[in-house]
């Protein structure tokens, strides 16, 4: 099921078939330094099927599969989560190496952005990453967020960011 797209990406519900390309981003130690510890197989197998679980009708919660729009090749995931403790949602991205450096990051935050604001009454978005992530930090700055103040999850020092409905601009 498509989520929503872009110029250049299609964003949709993973599939258990997806399997594959959901254990190559999960298992990669690159793409994963920031996110989460790396998975094995059968780790990425559960934490798939976890995912599947979390798509409800009329919610937009959930980790999804971006693909090349042309290609259909596997870009990276997109998610829309609560944030830890809190009813709070913050949204997430992650892409493959080969697909750094192209403006996919941004073009899938400004996207994501519409499509939680045009499917919620929240007035507010939030997004965290790691201080040492200054890629996307800078990414974050470019699609309209703001710094709010570090925060710390699970003993890890994190910088909060957020949008507000009034400021999100298409």
């Amino acid at each position: 099921m498509q989520i929503f797209e872009t110029a250049r990406l299609t964003v949709r519900r993973f599939a258990q078939e997806d399997a594959e390309d959901f254990y190559r981003f999960n298992s990669h130690p690159v793409v994963m330094q920031y996110i989460r510890p790396v998975k094995n197989r059968t780790e990425c197998d559960a934490f798939l099927t976890e995912n599947l679980n979390l798509y409800q009708p009329g919610s937009c919660l959930g980790r999804y599969f971006v693909a090349d729009k042309h290609t259909g090749h596997f870009v990276g995931t997109f998610s829309l989560l609560y944030m830890s403790g809190t009813d709070d949602i913050h949204i997430g991205y992650g892409l493959m190496p080969e697909c750094w450096g192209r403006g996919y990051a941004v073009e899938l935050l400004k996207a994501g952005i519409g499509y939680f604001f045009n499917n919620t009454k929240r007035a507010v978005i939030f997004a965290i990453t790691e201080p040492a992530n200054t890629a996307s930090r800078k990414v974050l700055e470019k699609a309209g967020f703001m710094r709010k103040v570090p925060v710390t999850q699970q003993q890890k020092p994190l910088d909060l960011f957020y949008m507000n409905r009034e400021d999100y601009r298409a």
